[in-house]
C-alpha cells in the first residue's frame, strides 16, 4: 500500500549536516518505494535538489509564526497519511527556543494526521547556570509536548528512549531506529591499495574533541616504516598541517583529502586497510563516520564510551576492534592488535562489521520500520 508522507525537518539540503542528509535519504527511499513525500523545511540559499517523486516546500521563515501557519494550511490542503517529524530542538530555529513550534506538533498537527516523531535529540542537559538552565529547562518542556502528541516515538539511540520516558510518562515508548551511513557503499577496487603501504585512515571533521586523541595514537602508528595515513573529510588538511609540525619526520606520510562526495569519500576508504576512529564519549549507533567505514567492510579501530551501546560487546563484538577506552595509547594498543593480524583476519574484522550494517543500520531497516507499520495503519 502506498502512503502519503509530510516530512518536517529543520534542516534539508542544500543545508549541509547529518540530520539533513538523514531526511533526505529517508525521502528519496520513501520516494522509491512507490509513496508520495512532500518535505518541509526552511529556505536556504542554493538550488533545492530534484529527487524523483520528492517534493521540497521551503516556508516563509524558520518555523516562525508566518512559516506555521503556511505549513498548517499546505498540510490540511495535502492531507497526508502521516506527518513524520524529524526532531532537533536547535534545528527549527530561535535558539533551541521554538516552544511554538513543540506546541503546534503536540496540539495542531494531530488533527491533521498521525504524528510520528524521530528523535535525533532530545535536549540540551540541563545545568544550574545561565544560559543552560533556561535552554535545558525549554527544551525538556519541548520534547515533553512533541513525544506526548506523537503517535509513534522513534529514536536515533537507545538512550534517548528512557530520557524520553522521564521527561513524557504518558508518551508512547521509543523505539530505536538506527540512523544509516550518509556515506554510499561503494565495492571494492583493488587496484587502490598497490602501493605495499599500509594504509591507517581517519573520517571525521577533526574536532577539538577528536584531535587531541588521534594526533597521538597516529603519531605511534606510524612510527614503523611502511605505514602511512589517509585523512578525509572536513578539517583534514589543517589537521595535517598541525600534525607536520608536530611530527616533521612523519609529515610525508600523511595525505588529507577534503572535499570530496559521498561516493568520493566510499573510494577513498577502499585506499584504507583500516580506519582509526576515536570518540571521547565511545562509539555509538550515531557515529555516522564510523558507519561510513562499516557500510563499506573497512576494518574499524574505536573505543567504548559512556555513549556505547552494550550491542557492540555482544552483536558487534568481533565487528569492531574497541579499545577499552577513549585514550590514544589504548587506541593505538588496538590498533597494533589488529595490525598484526593476517590480512585475511583482519579483512574478517571489516567483513563483519558490513554484515552488521546491512543487518541493523541500513536505511533498508529504516524503510521497514515506516512502512511496514504504516502498511499496517
Amino acid at each position: 500500500m502506498t502512503r502519503r508522507w509530510a516530512i518536517i525537518t529543520g534542516e534539508y539540503p542544500t543545508k549541509s549536516g547529518g540530520v539533513a542528509d538523514y531526511t533526505q535519504l529517508v525521502a528519496r527511499g520513501l520516494a522509491a518505494a512507490g509513496d508520495t513525500v512532500t518535505v518541509f523545511a526552511p529556505r536556504y540559499s542554493g538550488p533545492t535538489a530534484d529527487d524523483p517523486g520528492v517534493t521540497v516546500v521551503r516556508l516563509l521563515d524558520h518555523f516562525g509564526p508566518r512559516g506555521l501557519i503556511a505549513l498548517d494550511g499546505q498540510l490540511a490542503r495535502l492531507r497526508p497519511d502521516r506527518i513524520l517529524v524529524q526532531y532537533v530542538p536547535h534545528a527549527y530555529g530561535y535558539k533551541a527556543l521554538n516552544l511554538p513550534f513543540a506546541a503546534w506538533v503536540a496540539a495542531r498537527a494531530p488533527r491533521i494526521a498521525p504524528v510520528w516523531v524521530m528523535f535525533h535529540e532530545v535536549a540540551f542537559p540541563f545545568a544550574w547556570r545561565y544560559p543552560h538552565l533556561i535552554l535545558g529547562a525549554a527544551n525538556a518542556v519541548m520534547a515533553r509536548l512533541v513525544a506526548g502528541g506523537a503517535d509513534r516515538v522513534l529514536v536515533s539511540v537507545p538512550q534517548w528512549a528512557e530520557r524520553l520516558r522521564r521527561l513524557s510518562p504518558r508518551a508512547r515508548p521509543g523505539e530505536w531506529v538506527p540512523v544509516p551511513s550518509n556515506i554510499p557503499h561503494v565495492p571494492r577496487v583493488p587496484a587502490l591499495k598497490a602501493d605495499g603501504n599500509f594504509t591507517i585512515g581517519h573520517f571525521g571533521t577533526y574536532g577539538a574533541a577528536v584531535a587531541p586523541l588521534l594526533e597521538p595514537a597516529l603519531a605511534r602508528l606510524l612510527a614503523p616504516a611502511g605505514r602511512v595515513a589517509l585523512l578525509l573529510g572536513r578539517g583534514a588538511g589543517k589537521f595535517a598541517g598541525s600534525f607536520g609540525d608536530r611530527h616533521p619526520a612523519l609529515a610525508h606520510r600523511v595525505t588529507a583529502v577534503g572535499g570530496l562526495s559521498g561516493s568520493g569519500i566510499a573510494e577513498h576508504f577502499h585506499r584504507c586497510d583500516m580506519l582509526l576512529q576515536p570518540y571521547i564519549d565511545g562509539l555509538s549507533c550515531r557515529r555516522g563516520s564510523a558507519m561510513a567505514g562499516l557500510a563499506n567492510g573497512i576494518p574499524v579501530v574505536s573505543n567504548a564510551g559512556a555513549a556505547t551501546e552494550r550491542m557492540w560487546a555482544v552483536e558487534g563484538a568481533g565487528c569492531v576492534a574497541l579499545a577499552p577506552s577513549a585514550s590514544s595509547d589504548a587506541l593505538a594498543a588496538e590498533a597494533e592488535a589488529l595490525i598484526a593480524l593476517p590480512a585475511g583476519a583482519r579483512e574478517g574484522v571489516g567483513q563483519r562489521g558490513a554484515e552488521l550494517y546491512h543487518k541493523r543500520f541500513s536505511l533498508e531497516n529504516t524503510l521497514e520500520v515506516l512502512r511496514g507499520r504504516s502498511a499496517a495503519g
